[in-house]
């Protein structure tokens, strides 16, 4: 038995031990894509244990998330910071090896994947992020960002339709250095793939503008390594289908009991026999110092693009110091734009943040991004930016297409690549289509951008498939995405400021029509995420609370009540005001108030946090009819004196 054998049966006996130990796991596809992670890892992945941010890496992405076990296995093998300790505790709380990879908390992990598909549009984002760098930055002679991004799936991934949305626009922009490893073993929970998939992978990815690579002995550590090799020689992105067996080994390979199967103590015994282990979590000297071997190359390779960086930066000056300063980010002086925003007073939210994201943009070369085929409607566009393209990486306005989920993700894999700040846009009535993929950004805290226009019912004549309802309420349930619905320029600009000086994701609701100009707003104060904007000199009589483009109707409404004190409080972003201390928020909600109101064009309950049980919210109460967007407003209960005489029967109870 030569040592690439010895090191793939350790691999797969230590894999196995550690999922029976955890009691559950999913040894089959950990054990199937065994010989395709070795190889990888030992011929192919460029990493630097000693510095795992080390910015010409290569990326790995295991979009088969469940499949995690084998991938701990390796990257304690290989030098990282998981011991063998921690594959014992395996899937256990708290622990660093938990049962899906989270970004963050294991070394070496570079993306949290579970849910399917999204680690391949990850990969997809990744590769986007070097091309674009690479364009950049690289000069004749000196190709500084020169990685590969890998990405791992299953055929589960491949059906999704994130997956598939991102690979589409892989081919079309002909990113040459992404590599996707195909886990071909037509076996799913459910039983034989062909129960719900007989589709040509190879012929499908082909008509997508991919390179394909076929190797019929996917569990052959050689086979699998010459097939990475010719892979990184493709001039177009590459998926390398592996046909392999599940759970191999095992008594019930190639059936689908071994999918989420953890192996009994009499199973492993029988399993280690089988591939003459006789040890518990044990490495052999042999094949530890096998598998260091890589991580000293990895080692080297880093140092000598150290030195190739020093020749670059005397060859180079001017290039070299904006590479320096792309990740030497200065603090935006936000405030400093509200000048302009000044002038686009009565302007739709919308069309005051173009003016807004095209100032950040000339001055932070890290924004890039763009719309689900609506630069012309949303107005996310960098004018100056020019758009990507298979022939132009340096674009900064990305043509996703109509991909929203993929356009998501694929953001989350550009914040993920390196210091960029992505944003991403589309009607707010299409988030929904987002939604799995804004939970990643905030799981994992990424700096995405999420513009969402047409918001609210305004949209009147598209009907109500286009005139958004709860998809306010959606957004503000995901934890750590702070939502902001800005009544004018003043409370946007704060909103960006917020957005650049978190870690986390942010969702920013405008306006198709033009809104009012609202006396008393202000950036400082918005940046509480609340704040009174129209107050008396003792505590009032009715609170209204509104966000967006109910503020100034909040204030008609105000107008509107006589014989009585009325507050108006505008809330522009409830995550921010949350975090406010108490005394601010006692001050903000009035709580002496005998009648408290909330308006939004939204169903949103988080509303009776602030008004109570027996509060007033006057929101959307069912879908709409198509039709001009004041009258369909109006007749969804926005009219300030229909408001006002509900206030009034309220205050009479």
């Amino acid at each position: 038995m030569n040592i690439a054998e010895k090191t793939l049966n350790y691999v797969k006996s230590i894999t196995a031990q550690s999922i029976s130990n955890a009691g559950s796991g999913h040894t089959g596809g950990a054990l199937g894509m065994s010989s395709i992670m070795l190889a990888l890892f030992k011929d192919h992945y460029n990493f630097d244990v000693s510095d795992t941010d080390f910015l010409n890496r290569d990326r790995f992405v295991l979009s088969a998330g469940h499949a995690c076990g084998v991938y701990y296995t390796l990257l304690s093998l290989f030098g990282f910071d998981v011991t063998l300790q921690d594959l014992k505790e395996l899937r256990k709380y708290g622990s660093r090896t938990p049962g899906h990879p989270e970004y963050g908390r294991t070394d070496g992990v570079e993306v949290s994947t579970g849910p399917l598909g999204q680690g391949v549009a990850n990969a997809v984002g990744m590769a986007l992020a070097a091309s674009m760098m690479a364009e950049k930055f690289n000069s004749v002679g000196f190709p500084i960002i020169n990685n590969y991004t890998y990405c791992l799936a299953g055929d589960g991934d491949l059906m999704e339709g994130v997956a598939l949305e991102a690979c589409s626009l892989a081919g079309n922009l002909n990113l040459k250095k992404l590599i996707l490893l195909y886990d071909s073993n037509d076996v799913t929970i459910d039983g034989n793939l062909s129960l719900a998939n007989k589709e040509n992978v190879a012929k499908k990815f082909r008509a997508m503008g991919w390179n394909v690579i076929k190797v019929k002995k996917g569990n052959d550590f050689k086979a699998c390594s010459r097939a990475i090799g010719k892979a990184k020689k493709s001039g177009k992105p590459v998926i390398v289908i592996f046909k392999t067996t599940i759970g191999i080994g095992t008594e019930k390979e190639g059936t689908s009991s071994t999918h989420g199967m953890a192996l009994n103590q009499e199973e492993i015994k029988v399993f280690n026999e089988k591939l003459g282990v006789q040890e518990s979590f044990y490495v052999p000297n042999d094949v530890r110092d096998w598998c260091m071997a890589s991580a000293r190359r990895g080692k080297l390779n880093h140092e000598t693009w150290n030195q190739e960086l020093a020749v670059y930066s005397n060859s180079n000056p001017e290039l070299y110091k904006q590479f320096l300063q792309f990740f030497d980010r200065k603090k935006l002086d936000i405030e400093k734009l509200e000048k302009n925003v000044n002038k686009l007073e009565g302007k739709s939210t919308r069309d005051i943040n173009k003016a807004i994201l095209n100032d950040v943009a000339d001055k932070l070369h890290q924004v890039v991004g763009g719309t689900a085929d609506l630069a012309p409607s949303t107005r996310a566009y960098i004018d100056n930016g020019g758009n990507y393209s298979a022939g132009n990486n340096c674009g900064r306005n990305i043509h996703f297409g109509v991909r929203e989920h993929a356009m998501a993700a694929i953001c989350n894999g550009i914040a993920l690549y390196e210091d960029y700040i992505p944003f991403c846009s589309t009607f707010l009535a299409f988030s929904n289509y987002l939604l799995p993929s804004v939970r990643m950004s905030a799981l994992m805290k990424l700096n995405v951008i999420y513009f969402f226009t047409h918001d609210s019912v305004y949209v009147g004549a598209d009907g109500p498939t286009h005139q958004p309802i709860e998809q306010i309420a959606n957004l503000r349930s995901i934890i750590g995405l702070n939502v902001f619905r800005p009544c004018d320029g003043k409370e946007l600009l704060a909103g960006y400021q917020i957005a650049f000086a978190k870690n986390g994701p942010t969702a920013f609701c405008l306006s198709r029509q033009d809104l009012p100009v609202v006396e008393n707003t202000s950036y400082k104060d918005a940046l509480n995420g609340a704040y009174i904007i129209k107050g008396t000199n003792k505590d009032a009589d009715i609170v209204i609370f509104a966000s967006g483009s109910e503020v100034h109707l909040a204030l008609e409404v105000a107008n509107e009540i006589k014989g009585h004190s009325v507050s108006v409080v505008s809330v522009p972003c409830v995550e921010v005001f949350e975090k406010q201390s108490p005394a601010y928020k006692a001050k903000v909600m009035q709580k002496t108030a005998k009648v408290r109101v909330a308006i939004e064009a939204s169903n949103d309950n988080v509303w009776y946090k602030y008004i109570g049980s027996d509060g007033l919210f006057v929101g959307v109460e069912d879908y709409q009819v198509s039709g001009k967007g004041e009258v369909v407003y109006s007749k969804a209960g926005f009219n300030a004196k229909e408001i006002a005489k509900k206030i009034s029967k309220q205050f009479q109870k």
